[in-house]
């Protein structure tokens, strides 16, 4: 009998989809054992992409409040169908999984969907997904669904590079190398390669494995820490509190409010976050053991 594998992902660009879709190959290639049905979230009321500056910085308090949007339901296939794995594509917004996303996972749609199934979590961000993990983790706990495995791909450049290519790409549609800046997003070479975890999950789930998934995922690089952007979501996590729910309670002064949070929000990225980064590094000797235990946790799929 055919096992059942749910594709679940949302995406503007594609990059996430070419991910996903590269990842369940390996199940795809074995359609005697597998059947992969691939959900694509919908909104009633998508957003734009390329993405108007004004528009992308307006999503920002409901996106970090975790403000849901109308999805349209999902096919009657993925309703009706009991799934044995669940691949669960999503991206990052303002250091929170994406409105789509939380839109999904608070549509009613989710717990039925979830409850009871193996997923492994799959993002495609530019750096900073700890934190929305941590999120996302909570809304699978409620579920009752069994996180089994997470997957993080990300864009390999620094910060601050990468903070001008992901803005060319949200407000131009650019993602190929332009002038001295190169490419955004994660990698060509990663995302054709991502089919190597794919064969991974295959083999864990076949053998009836997955509770020792994670380990081989990141021991083939499957998730990445860097303890300094840890401390920089920790940090912005704080700040976005205060501004989202500063901009949500004070409606009549929305549009003044997200003028001044976006001029925030770049001193943030250019002033603030140097500064943080030097402490970080002259820190380091004293906080070795706790970084390395927040590493260990962070790989994990454990919810704290």
């Amino acid at each position: 009998m055919q096992k059942n594998i749910l594709v679940i992902y949302y995406t503007q660009t594609g990059q996430l989809e070419d991910i996903v879709r590269n990842i369940a190959q390996p199940f795809e290639d074995k359609k005697d054992e597998y059947k992969v049905t691939y959900y694509n979230i919908q909104l009633k009321k998508d957003f734009p992409f390329p993405w108007p500056s004004d528009v992308f910085f307006n999503t920002f308090p409901e996106s970090y409040l975790q403000i849901p949007s109308e999805i349209l339901p999902p096919p009657e296939e993925v309703l009706n169908t009991k799934f044995d794995l669940i691949l669960f594509g999503y991206q990052v917004w303002y250091l929170t999984p994406s409105i789509p996303i939380i839109s999904f996972l608070k549509s009613g749609f989710a717990a039925d969907i979830l409850k009871n199934t193996p997923v492994v979590t799959i993002s495609a961000t530019r750096n900073m997904w700890m934190l929305s993990q941590e999120k996302l983790k909570v809304y699978l706990k409620n579920f009752e669904a069994k996180l089994v495995g997470n997957i993080a791909l990300v864009d390999r450049r620094d910060n601050y590079t990468s903070v001008l290519t992901i803005l060319r790409w949200m407000t131009t549609g650019q993602k190929e190398k332009s002038g001295i800046l190169p490419a955004a997003g994660v990698s060509d070479e990663e995302i054709n390669g991502a089919g190597k975890y794919g064969k991974i999950i295959e083999r864990h789930f076949e053998n009836n494995d997955l509770a020792n998934l994670q380990p081989e995922l990141v021991k083939n690089g499957a998730v990445e820490i860097r303890a300094f952007l840890v401390r920089v979501e920790k940090v912005g996590n704080k700040i976005f509190t205060i501004w989202s729910n500063l901009i949500i309670n004070k409606k009549e002064k929305r549009p003044l409010l997200i003028k001044f949070f976006k001029v925030y929000l770049m001193a943030a990225i250019w002033i603030i976050s140097p500064i943080v980064l030097i402490f970080h590094i002259l820190l380091a000797p004293l906080l070795w053991k706790k970084r390395q235990k927040q590493k260990e946790y962070l790989q994990g799929i454990n919810l704290k």
